[in-house]
């Protein structure tokens, strides 16, 4: 549910700062988002190709450029300039002459490079990891991918190998190159649920339900997508089994009054949604199979948008209009200790990061008629006293929805433009802005769990 003018009061709120950001302001986010570490200089050669299948150049050209991005992406590397890389192209261990790569102009700490080759409908790519200067004992990763020769899964072996990588160096910390977003698009006529890669490639439908469905959210074991659905008796939670690829049950979303806003617990146990069969939009938890549903609010005034904090499942983060405009709130599973996070201005749709420390959100501080500003993108540290926060997104038409990757390192939004939406990502410290989307209006995105 979005909070429309029927709950702004007449007069506009005041509004504290939460806190005031030294001249470092995004250190902490950097910290936080494990992005603090000096960026390791990295190369990634053009793998060799091996053959005269056809196929090959096509699989490798689609494998190099899927690679790249990949690492480009991650947010912890710098990547060497494929003009700055030397004019070779080692496909063996016993191939790379590694003074080419730790010397001008590369200047690389790490050297990824390989061979692919296709034969007999059959992908084969061998991919190594090299320390520049251990020449003594260079080898970081090695690995062989053998897989049905397609385009398709050129890209999906890039993607595995940039995760093997970014895992190697990043701290252990997973990839997201294999990750999905979830998000509503209107492209074909009606208000479906689409599924895409998490660089924007790969863009389907999932739902064909022909009505107006909103809000998608991922289970954690990527198994079924809760979502918001208006039917003939109106606004309801469905649930949708990707390994069925059909609708499956969920009584609790379908019990009387306006249902939405579902969001997973991150041990996949329980749901959290908005709901009005008691009056006015409460915030309630049922199990994941729909049973057992409660309501955990109870306050004159909206509750909508929960989220969990996925690193204790214990204490959720929502939106109340109880005060008038809507603002950010955290309580315990229970409804008890319930602690206001915003205090003016027009905070909505609240989204917890994977290490339980951070929420982003949507905020317009200065809401108003004729006031400055617009609804960005902040990131809050909520572990902080005084609250801290940093604005993420600038000058950039209205921004809503945003989501963490399961990283913490990116963070996923929509955008709005011209009255055309459109969904984008950044790291978690605002840079690296990209669009995702190009076709129709896109919105509401939600990246997987894994």
């Amino acid at each position: 549910m979005r909070f429309g003018l029927r709950f702004v009061s007449p007069a506009l709120l005041s509004f504290i700062t939460l806190a005031s950001l030294p001249s470092t302001a995004q250190d902490w986010v950097h910290t936080g988002s494990n992005l603090g570490n000096a960026r390791i200089r990295l190369a990634a050669a053009d793998f060799k190709p091996v053959g005269a299948d056809p196929q090959t150049p096509a699989l490798k050209a689609t494998f190099d450029s899927t690679l790249f991005n990949d690492l480009q992406n991650a947010g912890i590397f710098d990547m060497v300039s494929k003009s700055f890389a030397p004019n070779v192209t080692p496909g063996s261990p016993q191939e790379i002459n590694l003074s080419q790569w730790s010397g001008d102009p590369a200047n690389a700490a790490m050297v990824a490079f390989g061979a692919l080759s296709s034969t007999g409908g059959r992908l084969t790519v061998y991919g190594w990891l090299f320390d520049t200067r251990n020449t003594a004992n260079p080898q970081v990763l090695g690995k062989q991918y053998n897989e049905v020769a397609s385009e398709d899964m050129a890209r999906t072996v890039a993607h595995r190998f940039a995760d093997e990588i970014i895992s190697r160096l990043g701290g252990g910390i997973n990839g997201i190159a294999e990750t999905k977003i979830f998000f509503v698009s209107s492209r074909t006529g009606t208000k479906e649920i689409w599924s895409m890669d998490y660089d924007g490639q790969n863009q389907h439908p999932v739902t064909h339900l022909g009505t107006i469905s909103l809000s998608p959210r991922i289970s954690p074991d990527n198994s079924r997508v809760a979502f918001a659905s208006l039917g003939r008796e109106g606004w309801s939670i469905r649930m949708y089994s990707l390994e069925l690829d059909r609708l499956v049950s969920f009584p609790a979303g379908t019990t009387g009054g306006a249902n939405q806003s579902p969001a997973w617990s991150s041990d996949g146990n329980r749901i959290a949604f908005s709901s009005s069969r008691s009056g006015d939009p409460e915030i309630w938890i049922a199990d994941a199979s729909g049973a057992n549903p409660r309501k955990v609010t109870s306050f004159r005034g909206p509750d909508v948008s929960p989220t969990w904090n996925p690193r204790t499942n214990a204490q959720l983060a929502w939106v109340s209009g109880r005060t008038g405009l809507p603002q950010i709130y955290t309580m315990d599973q229970d409804g008890a200790n319930v602690e206001r996070l915003t205090d003016g201005g027009y905070a909505i749709s609240p989204s917890w990061a994977p290490n339980g420390q951070f929420l982003t959100f949507s905020w317009n501080r200065k809401y108003g008629p004729g006031a400055p500003g617009g609804q960005d993108i902040y990131v809050m540290d909520i572990s902080s006293k005084p609250l801290r926060w940093l604005q993420l997104t600038h000058d950039s038409g209205s921004n809503d929805f945003p989501s963490w990757s399961p990283d913490g390192r990116h963070i996923v939004f929509e955008r709005t433009i011209g009255g055309h939406t459109q969904i984008w990502s950044m790291l978690a410290d605002g840079t690296q802005q990209k669009q995702l989307t190009q076709t129709g209006n896109s919105f509401m995105p939600n990246w997987s769990w894994k």
